[in-house]
């Protein structure tokens, strides 16, 4: 029998298959490289500012901030409305459809919107934001700083969705470098230049935010200026609505976004309430530093989310699921190393931050356990949003709201902050393993396969390694030197365990595309030099 082209000889379209599979996958891990090495550098240098700034504003005024940044994250999800992340989905297609005119709509109609939306709402932050802070959160030394979080609103406002814009021309790169390299250093350099000449205050922090936030957004217009079709540039010459699916896909978005901010900001919230600012800001130091544990599963969402949609748009199901498993893996494989030794040294690395932070390890310990659990599912939440099945991601986060809530309001009065690590523990890892279930009931994709296999012995050598030494340098005095040594051997016996017997093909695709972005760059260099 003849082949046509809708019935393909199986090996050439095992052959086509396995070549889109090596074409996304080298771009996504090539992105996500950039990405990661963005936010690698922003956690280290964000985890040495903590330090700084621990030391030199002491948990209270950490606290204050902590509190005051609830209060604008509060306004800023209305001041979004979902359109950041209707930027990814609908800067692609537009800009895969050519459809110019609708690109420029979109955009346009979208900034002005949320500059009218975060005025507005900036205004009534400081409006009611006093009685706001000194009725539930008793702190009314935080008053004179609200003019600074509506001004940071606003401008994160614009920033997030220019930040979005990129990754729907899929250059994650260029937004690595300008939020990450840049925007992270230039926030340091002006926060210690600020307390050397001003004083150590919360008002010179703030300050070094807001002028390195308005640097951020000028330069994302510059890149994303550039990337748009010259015929897609400037405000549509006419008022449109939004396009129906626009406005349904933001709708759920915004939806999403508010619980996110409930799960996310409801913990810190309570304790304000029931408890007092500074321990506010021992909770939020161990909760910064828990985020930083699924740096590999955010930069790999970065670029993936885009890939999703596409793929999905396009009913390739089969190269979906080749990539889903092969990044979960590759997402586990590299968060096992640094979430062991967040929790086998949890109570050193917070003693870092200075004493009065060291009570703060158990959250420490619960926040990169339910970390684990998310990194172990992959990215089942973005399959959820960019499968189009954002109904059911939105059904998961109402779920877990109510849990989170009902967790915290029983457990903070009885637990205090431990209470309140628990909850968030707990509701991590159960999104994440609800949202695994959705995948599966409506995707047909799992992200584990029998390699997996593969990873047991490196773990076993690992976490011996690890325990070893945390016994062995109970006395040893340098903290930082002994978490960064532990840190570094687990990395080295891990990955080395994998490149010996954990690879299979579709890894050693992976590897290659890594090894081809950094030879190319080497040559750059070499070249420039």
């Amino acid at each position: 029998m003849s082949s046509t082209p809708d019935m393909l000889p199986e090996p050439v379209a095992a052959t086509e298959e396995t070549q889109q599979f090596r074409s996304q996958m080298g771009h996504i891990s090539r992105h996500s490289l950039v990405f990661f090495g963005g936010t690698v550098f922003t956690a280290i240098a964000g985890y040495l500012f903590k330090v700084y700034l621990a030391r030199v504003l002491g948990a209270e005024i950490l606290g204050l901030y902590a509190l005051g940044m609830t209060v604008a994250g509060l306004f800023s999800i209305f001041g979004a409305l979902g359109l950041p992340q209707a930027a990814v989905r609908f800067v692609a297609a537009y800009r895969a459809r050519k459809d110019h005119e609708g690109l420029r709509s979109f955009v346009g109609k979208s900034t002005v919107l949320l500059l009218a939306l975060n005025l507005f709402l900036g205004g009534i932050v400081v409006l009611v934001g006093p009685w706001l802070v000194k009725k539930f959160y008793h702190a009314p030394t935080l008053v004179p700083y609200l003019g600074f979080f509506a001004a940071i609103m606003l401008l994160g406002a614009l920033t997030n969705f220019w930040s979005q814009v990129l990754v729907g021309y899929r250059d994650v790169s260029s937004r690595a470098v300008i939020n990450n390299f840049f925007g992270g250093t230039l926030t340091i350099v002006l926060t210690i230049t600020f307390f050397a000449l001003r004083g150590k205050g919360l008002g010179e922090y703030l300050s070094a935010q807001l002028i390195t936030l308005v640097l951020v957004l000028i330069l994302l217009l510059a890149v994303a200026r550039r990337l748009t079709p010259v015929e897609a540039r400037g405000l549509s010459p006419r008022f449109q609505p939004f396009p129906r699916e626009v406005l349904h896909f933001s709708t759920a978005v915004f939806g999403i976004d508010f619980l996110k901010f409930l799960l996310a900001h409801s913990d810190k919230v309570l304790i304000g309430t029931y408890l007092n600012p500074r321990e506010v800001g021992i909770y939020s130091v161990a909760a910064a530093i828990v985020v930083y544990v699924a740096v590999v599963l955010q930069s790999v969402n970065q670029i993936f989310a885009p890939t999703i949609a596409d793929l999905h748009a396009r009913q390739e199901l089969q190269v979906l699921s080749r990539l889903f498993q092969t990044l979960t893996k590759w997402i586990i494989g590299l968060t096992l190393p640094l979430a062991s030794v967040v929790i086998a040294f949890a109570r050193p690395i917070m003693g870092i931050f200075g004493g009065s932070f060291e009570s703060g390890w158990p959250i420490l310990v619960l926040g990169t356990l339910g970390q684990l659990v998310s990194c172990g599912v992959g990215s089942v939440g973005m399959l959820l949003l960019m499968s189009g099945n954002q109904r059911r991601l939105l059904r998961v986060q109402i779920g877990m709201a109510v849990v989170m809530l009902t967790l915290n309001i029983f457990l903070i009065p009885k637990l205090g902050i431990l209470g309140a690590a628990i909850g968030a523990a707990v509701t991590n890892a159960g999104t994440n393993l609800w949202n695994l279930v959705e995948v599966r009931r409506v995707l047909g994709l799992s992200p584990y396969n029998r390699t997996y296999v593969r990873l047991l012995f490196p773990v076993v050598i690992m976490l011996g390694i690890i325990m070893a030494m945390r016994i062995g340098m109970t006395d040893f005095h340098h903290r930082w030197l002994m978490v960064a040594g532990a840190l570094l051997m687990s990395y080295i016996v891990f990955v080395g365990g994998m490149l010996l017997i954990g690879l299979d093909n579709d890894d050693r695709l992976v590897l290659n595309a890594i090894r081809g972005r950094l030879r190319g760059n080497f040559q750059k260099a070499m070249g420039s030099s």
